[in-house]
This record gives C-alpha cells, sequence and structure tokens, in this order.
C-alpha cells in the first residue's frame, strides 16, 4: 500500500494526544526520551520470529504531518490548548529511530527498535510502530512456520478474502513473501510490492460452461503455458483427473506444452492426492503437478507430507493471513530513558511479572555467530556505547540465573540496530524486497535446527550484557525498598 498517497498522522491512540498535550503545558515539549520497542514471547510457541513492517513505518513517518483538517478536529474537541495545537501545526519529525532490518530472526526481549528524541514525538509514533511491526511480522513468522513445514514445496498465499480488511490483505502478503511464500492470489500486492500474482480458476468457471471437460479445454487453450486445472467441483477422482488428463493429453501436449498441474480444493488431501497421482502416472503425465488447498497450516502440511502424500505445493489461506492459531503479535513500547541537563537517566518498568520487568537505558543487540559453523550462538544486550570485542573471548551469561555461563571464542559480533533516521533526516538504505527475502532466508539457515522445532523449539539464548546487568539491578534494588 503506497502511504504516500494517504495521511495516517491521525492514526494514533487518543491517549498519545491528551499525554502530548500534558507534556506540552508542563514546558517539557523538548524533553529527550528513550523508547524501546520489544516483544515478550514467541507467536505458537516457536523458537523465532522474524522482523517485517520496517518499510511501511518509514514512509509513515517520512509524511509525518499535521494538517489543518487535523487541527480543526483536535481544536472541536476542545481538550487542547491553541498554543498547542499551534505546536502540532508546526509539528516537525526529530527523532533518531534505531531498527532490526526485516527478515531478521527477532527473540524475545530484545529491542527490535528504539527511539530517541522530543518525549511527544517518541511517544506519539507508539501506535504506528507497534501495528505497523506487529501486523507484518505476525504473518512473516507464521508463513515462516508454513514454509519450513512444507519442507521445499513452493507454498502460496491465497488468503485475500479471508484477511481482517484492506491492508490485512495487501500488507499481509507482502509479510507472507518475506517468510518464505513464493507468490500471492493478491494482485495490488504485486503491482504495488512485486509479490508474485498467481492464480487459476474458481470452481464457478468450472460451473458455468456445459461440462467440466469443455471448462478445462477452454481454459487450457487460453493458458496453455500455465495450466493448473481445478479437478474437485464434480467428483475429483471419477471425472475431474480424468478429464484433466484428457484435456492434457488432447490440448497440451500435442502443441509441445508441458501438462501443468492439477488443484485438490476439498476432500481427504492425503488419500485425494495419492489416487491423483495413480491416475497421473497411469497415463503417462508423470510431469503433472498436484496443488493442494483448502485449510491449510504448519500443522496439517506436516502431517500430509507424513503420510508420504504425493503433494507438489500448496495453497494456504485464511490460517495463513490470519495467523489464525494465535492472531497476535504481542510486540510493547516502553520509556527506558530520559534526559536531564544532557545526562541520561535510565528508567525501569518493574512488576510482579518477573516477564515484565523492562530493561532501562539506550541499547544495542550484537548477535554473535561461530566462526566455524556460521550459526548463531547467541544475541547480547547492551548499553548503547558497549563494543563486543569478538577478537577476545567473551562471556555470556543467563540474567536471571547468573551462575550459567559460557565462555565464548572464535565468534563474529554484528550488533543488529541500524540507524534508521537521525534527527528525523532518512538515512537507511532500504532493501529491495526480493533482498529481504534474500537475507531472511539466509539468517533463518544460520539458526540451529533446535531452534527451528515446531514442538518444544531449544530457547535461543538472549542475554544481558554485564554492564546492563548490573544497571538493571541497581535499579531494581533502588525502587524495591
Amino acid at each position: 500500500m503506497n502511504l504516500k498517497s494517504v495521511n495516517l498522522t491521525m492514526l494514533v491512540d487518543f491517549y498519545e494526544l491528551t499525554m502530548a498535550h500534558g507534556y506540552f503545558e508542563n514546558g517539557m515539549e523538548e524533553q529527550i526520551a528513550y523508547f524501546d520497542m520489544f516483544f515478550r514471547r514467541v507467536p505458537d510457541e516457536g523458537g523465532f520470529a522474524i522482523m517485517a513492517g520496517l518499510e511501511q513505518l518509514i514512509e509513515y513517518l517520512k509524511h509525518l504531518e499535521f494538517t489543518d483538517e487535523d487541527i480543526e478536529y483536535l481544536r472541536s474537541k476542545q481538550l487542547f490548548s491553541e498554543g498547542f495545537l499551534t505546536y502540532l501545526k508546526n509539528f516537525k519529525f526529530a527523532c533518531d529511530i534505531y531498527a532490526i532490518p526485516e527478515g531478521t530472526p527477532i527473540f524475545p526481549n530484545e529491542p527490535i527498535l528504539t527511539v530517541r528524541g522530543p518525549i511527544i514525538q517518541a511517544q506519539f509514533i507508539e501506535t504506528m510502530i507497534l501495528l505497523s511491526i506487529n501486523h507484518q511480522s505476525l504473518i512473516a513468522t507464521k508463513s515462516n512456520r508454513i514454509v519450513r513445514a512444507a519442507n521445499g514445496r513452493p507454498v502460496l498465499e491465497l488468503g485475500a478474502r479471508r484477511a481482517q480488511g484492506a491492508d490485512g490483505a495487501i500488507l499481509g502478503a507482502r509479510a507472507a513473501y518475506i517468510g518464505g511464500c513464493k507468490g500471492t492470489a493478491c494482485t495490488i500486492s504485486d503491482r504495488d510490492f512485486n509479490v508474485p500474482a498467481l492464480g487459476t480458476m474458481a470452481h464457478s468457471w468450472v460451473q458455468t460452461f456445459d461440462s467440466e471437460y469443455e471448462a478445462f479445454k477452454k481454459y487450457a487453450e487460453l493458458y496453455p503455458e500455465n495450466c493448473t486445472l481445478l479437478v474437485d467441483t464434480y467428483n475429483t477422482l471419477k471425472s475431474g483427473v480424468p478429464n484433466a488428463i484428457k484435456v492434457f493429453k488432447e490440448i497440451l501436449i500435442p502443441k509441445g506444452y508441458k501438462p501443468g498441474a492439477i488443484r485438490i480444493d476439498s476432500g481427504d488431501a492425503a488419500y485425494l492426492s495419492k489416487k491423483a497421482r495413480k491416475l497421473l502416472d497411469e497415463a503417462g503425465l508423470h510431469e503433472t503437478k498436484i496443488v493442494i488447498s483448502n485449510s491449510l497450516d504448519e500443522y496439517i502440511i506436516k502431517d500430509l507430507l507424513i503420510q508420504n502424500a504425493p503433494i507438489d505445493s500448496f495453497g494456504v489461506g485464511e490460517r495463513l493471513i490470519t495467523s489464525k492459531t494465535e492472531p497476535v503479535f504481542g510486540g510493547v513500547y516502553k520509556i527506558v530513558a530520559v534526559e536531564k541537563e544532557g545526562q541520561m537517566i535510565p528508567k525501569i518498568k518493574i512488576s510482579n511479572n518477573i516477564e515484565k520487568i523492562t530493561n532501562p537505558g539506550s541499547k544495542q543487540v550484537y548477535r554473535l555467530y561461530d566462526r566455524d559453523t556460521k550459526k548463531a550462538i547467541a544475541d547480547v544486550i547492551t548499553l548503547a556505547h558497549e563494543k563486543i570485542d569478538d577478537t577476545k573471548p567473551y562471556t555470556i551469561f543467563d540474567p536471571e540465573h547468573t551462575w550459567k555461563r559460557k565462555e565464548i571464542t572464535n565468534f563474529i559480533a554484528r550488533p543488529l540496530l541500524a540507524p534508521i533516521f537521525l534527527n528525523g533526516e532518512f538515512v537507511y538504505t532500504s532493501p529491495t524486497l526480493e533482498e529481504i527475502v534474500t537475507y531472511s532466508k539466509e539468517q533463518i539457515e544460520m539458526l540451529w535446527e533446535e531452534v527451528l522445532r515446531f514442538e518444544k523449539p531449544h530457547r535461543y539464548y538472549v542475554d544481558l550484557s554485564k554492564e546492563l546487568w548490573t544497571l538493571k539491578t541497581e535499579l531494581l534494588e533502588k525502587y524495591s525498598k
């Protein structure tokens, strides 16, 4: 979706405005604050998530401005002072934003995006940060689970008609492509993002003609190079597959075209695909592919392959585009520091729920890779000024059970948070979608297989540096007295 043509400045939780007004009236509009976005758990109890949605956030921030219509609306609420409305009218984005690049595997509790800037601005953009990153990270993560379950067989995203609104379909298709899907049924996502649009026919096409054979024949004559026939409108094995075989032999093969594929969209996919494969092979159509759709997800696909179903590709719709098994990515946005008289004052949120205690201060995330295997060993959250020297041994430790330690040697340390905006100026070179897809595949291959498991995956280490752990401990002690 082209956000350049849509002003989404007012797509904001209303309390961002009431807080902004409060900051302004208390003379705090230039107060510098630091915020982190992070998430606490991977959807579906998976081993990792995938960062996505950054490009749409960038477009939003590039065009962040309050129109006359926005100002008049806010004036009509009779809540905001004229001085504050003038401040908004003259608004100029001036924050620093760092983010982990799209396509990167990400893990709970590490900052995936950080903001430093005037408190009004840093607070105001919370809604769109969470909306953009949460949605696409959710769909990219779910898609990748489905793609990995398919074990090398292509997966197509077919969920537009079941998506939650236009953005859910359009940006969901983009995220699914980042997650590894080979294409989408959503045409506009091809136009706007170059996600390959693919599709053949619906049952209505077959029903419109006088016979199933005629419907197949007309379609094959129109699209001989990409002919996939939907064979389950009437009876998959008694009419659908036989009529497809007949059309392949009478129309495509004599003209030198390959006998494309059949698609099965209902019934027992394992049973029907095995029987269909037998019919196709007996007809000499060994190259004809079998495509399966109909309410699939990673668990069903995995079971089908365990049953040795001879399926060549999968079309996945509603359970992908809505991430049906867990339709929420729980990213949160928390203040971690403020500046006073040029000095950073770290802030911490304390809770009786240990997992909700935040990590204070401005931070960086390092990923440590084994130099020999190229596999990721652990992530370490550091304070922003810290550098991990990968020419020397480095000790990581469990932040909660500090006796659990490991000395890392022969490793590469790579900082993950990259500058996106500095003082409001865009400084990042956005990769193409194809580059993101390639990068994501490479990065996932750097994870150990134990982290990729669907059931009870190995918990990837996300540790704190000694300096950050000490700061957090001191603040906990200070505020618990």
